[in-house]
């Protein structure tokens, strides 16, 4: 860039506010460009699975669109079929009544982190956010004008285990909320439904939000659905919880989700979708709609895949000696592991990635508790998941 030019770009970045300075995009762009050198890389760092979004919800959007679906939505909260699918399908699932107040429908769960987040956090207070963790998280407290700060899971006995106590006291008078993601991306570890009561207790004796992030809630293999604040919280406490067709709907693409909330904020989430985004398109949530009311089938599919996957990885990378497996997780679509002897998970990455020819996401981008971890996508035919650990087990001996 001629130096003139330099100037004038350096002037425009100067002008910018202070929180996007800094501002980088955390991704594997490093090793995505040396897989496209490679070729014939099967690619496990993303957290999104090889299945097409099944036909029924398809044909849902598409006959919207025929029908003339494509002007504004008046509900800035939401379509009216998807909202009253979405109170019936929370309140069958959780067991206690979330009416459609309680649901604000977002262009994607990140929307839905992100208002959550931006309805609550004012600059020089903090959100607690319980780490290792997908770093959109960090940053977009960060963006907002809030201080990210990571509570460690502790790694021990072979386990992730969060301290409540210690996650209770580093909380000060700037802690607006606690926020925490179960199951885990990308541990897999699930909060129990005793630490959601004591985060629950612990909220209404401070006036702390608690932001339930329950995104792979129904990938959870113990049960029908995750532990969740929502079968604990009224309606008047200070809870939210972040959700998402992405992950057990085969919908990533689709870039819807939603919000569920009290209902004495429902107005003012209103008011901010209006002028964030205007809502969110009317056939994308006329096929989200198809997903919640003819949907569970598919819900149960998915699990199994991920399930079969996840069998997989660690029956064949628990015979690697040097392979480190933590206890099986209990939802997600991921299996988190480190090698011996190994504390640089993007050395790692690359030398598997060279090696096997398998793309895996590096542990560090989530947080320094998980710096020698290696996460793998296990949402994946059986067979790719079968090819990807063979060339593994052959590489790591």
């Amino acid at each position: 860039m001629p130096p003139e030019a330099a100037g004038r770009a350096r002037y425009a970045f100067e002008g910018i506010r202070a929180q996007i300075r800094d501002l980088q995009t955390e991704n594997i762009s490093h090793l995505a460009i040396r897989a496209r050198e490679l070729g014939d890389v099967i690619a496990l760092w993303y957290g999104e699975g090889d299945m097409v979004t099944p036909a029924f919800i398809r044909e849902a959007a598409k006959a919207a669109f025929d029908d003339g679906l494509t002007f504004y939505i008046p509900n800035m909260r939401g379509y009216g079929p998807l909202i009253e699918a979405l109170a019936d399908y929370q309140t069958r699932l959780h067991g206690r009544p979330i009416p459609i107040e309680r649901t604000t429908v977002t262009p994607s769960g990140m929307q839905a982190l992100y208002m959550a987040l931006e309805l609550i956090v004012d600059v020089g207070t903090n959100v607690i956010y319980v780490a290792p963790q997908w770093p959109n998280i960090h940053n977009a407290i960060h963006l907002i004008g809030g201080e990210p700060r990571p509570f460690p899971l502790e790694f021990r006995d072979g386990d992730w285990r969060l301290d409540l106590d210690k996650l209770f006291a580093s909380c000060n008078a700037r802690t607006r909320a606690i926020f925490l993601s179960t199951p885990s991306n990308p541990t897999g570890w699930t909060a129990t439904k005793a630490e959601m009561e004591a985060l629950l207790e612990f909220s209404r004796r401070t006036g702390i939000w608690i932001i339930s992030d329950e995104v792979y809630g129904r990938l959870y293999f113990d049960g029908d659905v995750a532990p969740s604040i929502l079968q604990i919280a009224e309606d008047g406490d200070r809870v939210m919880s972040v959700n998402t067709f992405s992950k057990a709907w085969a919908m990533t693409g689709w870039r819807v989700g939603w919000l569920t909330h009290p209902s004495g904020v429902a107005d003012q989430l209103a008011a901010m979708t209006q002028y964030i985004n205007s809502g969110t398109a009317g056939p994308i949530q006329a096929g989200a709609a198809a997903a919640i009311r003819q949907g569970e089938s598919l819900v149960q599919e998915i699990k199994e895949r991920v399930k079969t996957g996840l069998d997989l990885a660690y029956d064949r990378l628990g015979r690697i000696n040097r392979v480190v497996l933590p206890a099986k997780p209990r939802g997600g679509m991921y299996a988190f592991f480190a090698l011996e002897g190994e504390s640089d998970s993007r050395r790692a990455c690359t030398d598997i990635l060279e090696k096997a020819r398998v793309g895996l996401a590096p542990g560090y981008l989530f947080g320094s508790p998980a710096d020698r971890f290696l996460r793998m996508c296990v949402f994946r035919s059986a067979e790719q998941i079968e090819t990807a650990l063979d060339r593994m087990v052959e590489a790591l001996n």
